[in-house]
Order: C-alpha cells, then sequence, then structure tokens
C-alpha cells in the first residue's frame, strides 16, 4: 500500500525556516510527479510547489524565492525547505503525488499525505 509521511512541521517566529519532509514507501517516487499542498484555517487548499520526475521544480508566487523543493531518489523522500517564514505561512501542510502532472496541479493527486502543522508566529 502507498503511503507518504511527512515530518518536520513545527512552531517558528517570523523569520525562521523549517525544512519538511514527505518519505514514501511502496513506490518509487522517481517515476511519479510529487508536490507540496498547504491548508490554512477556513482557506482552500493551495499548491505551494511541485517537481517532476526530471527535477524540474515551480512555486506559487507567495512562496518564490524563500521555498526550495527537492528530493532524493535514492531515499525515497521529498523536501520543502522554507525560509523566511511568515504568519501568512501558516497552514497545514501536505505531500501529494500522482503519475499524472495535471492531477497533482488540480489538487486531485491519487496518493496524500496526513499533513504536518506550520505555525509562524510574529
Amino acid at each position: 500500500q502507498v503511503q507518504l509521511v511527512e515530518s518536520g512541521g513545527g512552531s517558528v517566529q517570523a523569520g525562521g525556516s523549517l525544512k519538511l519532509s514527505c518519505a514514501a514507501s511502496a513506490y518509487a517516487i522517481s517515476n511519479y510527479y510529487m508536490g507540496w499542498f498547504r491548508q490554512a484555517a477556513g482557506k482552500g487548499r493551495e499548491r505551494v510547489s511541485s517537481i517532476t520526475p526530471a527535477g524540474t521544480t515551480s512555486y506559487a508566487g507567495s512562496v518564490k524565492g524563500r521555498f526550495t523543493i527537492s528530493k532524493d531518489n535514492a531515499k525515497n523522500t521529498m523536501y520543502l525547505q522554507m525560509n523566511s517564514l511568515i504568519p501568512e505561512d501558516t497552514a497545514m501542510y501536505y505531500c501529494a503525488a500522482d503519475p499524472n502532472q495535471t492531477k497533482l496541479w488540480l489538487g486531485s493527486a491519487r496518493y496524500w499525505g496526513q499533513g504536518t502543522q506550520v505555525t509562524v508566529s510574529s
């Protein structure tokens, strides 16, 4: 059974950094389009960043220049390095994976993690 498990969330002050991890089991992430999404309280889910099997990355405008997505195929793990955090980054962060890029980008990915909370205080 495919599983995605996020870790690395927590509480930080504005300007701080966190690194999220998404460990995958039962499939090779090298074959999937993967991404990070977030959902703040009372708001819809937002795509934060994504990475293709070839390693091409994309970012939402609100995090560009502050967040970096990466993956380690050997460890079957995806990461999200978050720097210069601001209170508006506070949300539950989810990783997702799908063999189809469009489905991932539309938030209809086949596989989702359980989420990890990120809280940024001012």
